[in-house]
């Protein structure tokens, strides 16, 4: 059975820093491109961050560029957020997103709130 599981998420203040983690079962973490993808109410789901499978790229947003690093450990089946300088147009669902080569295989974790608020 595949599980991602995100944790990490809270109320923080402005400028403030959380990491977020997502733990994956039931597939071979360590093939899969893992991203971290958002989505603020009356809002599209957006992508903030990707690394691909090895962990030699990364990609993210324009919004959270030089703020949010995205990293991997497959010896522990884990993507991490790590999210700095949070503002408060950063508040929302965190989900966390497996996807294989050639998007045969997509998968999404439940979700992890992350409000931004003074």
């Amino acid at each position: 059975q595949v599980q991602l599981v995100e944790s990490g998420g809270a109320l923080v203040q402005p400028g403030g820093s959380l990491r977020l983690s997502c733990t994956a079962s039931g597939f071979t973490f360590s093939i899969y491109t893992m991203s971290w993808y958002r989505q603020a109410p009356g809002n599209e789901r957006e992508l903030v961050a990707s690394i691909t499978s090895t962990g030699g790229s990364t990609n993210y947003a324009d919004s959270v560029k030089g703020r949010f690093t995205i990293s991997r450990d497959n010896a522990k089946n884990t993507v991490y957020l790590q999210m700095n300088s949070l503002k408060p147009e950063d508040t929302a669902v965190y989900y966390c997103n497996g996807r294989s080569a050639g998007k045969k295989y997509d998968y999404w974790g439940q979700g992890t709130q992350v409000t931004v608020s003074s």
